[in-house]
């Protein structure tokens, strides 16, 4: 996902001998691996709500809120007095080895809020990467089968399965193979880049035909609305063949919500904008306010698949981490920052549309709720994410946020 920092105001004066943003980024280069690359050489001290204060004192707006992590903004009242009440009880007791009832609780609050009325089942871990890797877990010990199937432009994490799962090379790819097998990749439908629907499920025949019997798969994996591929969201009729094609080889449809969970669409999960149901949710980002929690939820008896013991972590489950949940949930269902999201991404996207006629370059505007994108095309009028115009989109968002 692209992000910026919007500089708001003019900068406080730093105070004498305090630390600047290009001296911390020198001292960066020479202590930590290129490979962590960084969007912005500002360096935070303090951030509220949709602000943060860089350390000489400048104030930005946080356009890339932690990449989709802060729905309820930074330091949320009700997260923060979450987490001090926690801190004050206990912070760490391995949730496998001495239990605690928040985490019950929490699980019992998702399965409810998850899509679907069926019986359902929780298990909480620390990234977004974990839970994908125990998504496909849990399928293929539901299912004993080894095959999985992704989307090319996905974005499933930086493990090794998580890599082999994204249908992007670089740069999360490059240089790190071999992947797992198994692991397989079809088309995802983008109009506007010239697949439909029926180009992406005939490339899904094709791949039964070609490389793996369908009786061999065990999931199928994609996010509801691709993030890093560019915000484009699975069409309806997409998502119901998908849903019929699992059902008719006993594959599990996986929904990676890490991004696209609670609120961001105007929907508490991009899954209720559809009609079918997932077998599997990963969730991740916003679950937790910033702090660092994921989960999977799914079916109860294909979450009880693997043995005891075949789940879990040091940190899963952390007890800070799911205190600052439980706030979360209060706090997007009490604010109706759903039906907010819904109402600020109408309104960025009439904008955005009402600019097409100065800015012919604009070539689509898109998003569900709050996870808007706008699209800009090339000097040629084809769709690309690179326009070599670059001061267009410079200022189609100024018009936009004036």
């Amino acid at each position: 996902m692209t992000t910026a920092l919007a500089p708001s105001s003019r900068p406080v004066a730093a105070a004498a001998g305090a630390a600047t943003n290009a001296a911390i980024d020198a001292r960066r280069v020479a202590a930590m691996p290129r490979g962590v690359g960084i969007g912005f050489a500002v360096y935070a001290q303090r951030a509220l709500n949709a602000e943060l204060w860089d350390v000489e004192g400048r104030r930005y707006i946080d356009f890339g809120a932690g990449i989709a992590v802060l729905n309820t903004g930074h330091r949320h009242p009700r997260v923060v007095e979450a987490i001090r009440a926690q801190l004050d009880r206990f912070t760490h007791t391995a949730y496998q080895v001495v239990p605690y009832e928040s985490a019950v609780s929490l699980a019992e609050r998702l399965n409810k809020r998850t899509p679907g009325s069926h019986a359902k089942k929780t298990a909480f871990f620390t990234t977004g990467a974990e839970a994908v890797e125990n998504a496909i877990k849990i399928a293929r010990a539901a299912t004993r089968r080894p095959g999985v199937i992704a989307l090319g432009g996905g974005f499933h994490g930086r493990t090794f399965m998580g890599m082999a799962l994204t249908g992007k090379v670089a740069p999360y790819k490059t240089g790190f193979g071999p992947f797992p097998g198994s692991v397989f990749h079809v088309p995802a439908p983008v109009a506007l880049h010239g697949v439909s629907v029926e180009d992406a499920l005939r490339a899904l025949v094709q791949l039964f035909k070609a490389d793996i019997d369908p009786e061999s798969v065990a999931a199928i994996i994609l996010e509801p609305v691709q993030g890093e591929g560019g915000f484009y969201a699975m069409p309806p009729e997409f998502m119901r063949a998908l849903r019929r094609i699992c059902d008719s080889y006993g594959i599990l449809l996986i929904a990676d919500e890490i991004q696209t969970g609670f609120g961001r669409t105007g929907r508490w999960f991009a899954m209720d904008h559809h009609d079918v149901l997932p077998d599997l949710m990963t969730m991740a980002k916003s679950l937790a306010g910033g702090t660092p929690l994921s989960a999977v939820c799914g079916r109860a008896d294909i979450m009880d698949a693997p043995a005891p013991g075949g789940l879990g972590g040091t940190y899963a489950a952390n007890p800070l981490a799911i205190a600052a949940a439980h706030a979360v949930l209060d706090v997007i269902e009490e604010e109706k920052l759903c039906e907010r999201a819904q109402a600020l991404g109408d309104r960025l996207k009439g904008r955005l549309n009402a600019l097409r006629a100065t800015v012919p370059q604009i070539s689509d505007v898109r998003g569900l709720g709050a996870m808007v994108a706008v699209e800009f095309a090339g000097a040629d009028a084809r769709p690309t994410p690179s326009s070599p115009n670059r001061s267009r989109p410079a200022r189609a968002m100024r018009a936009c946020c004036c």
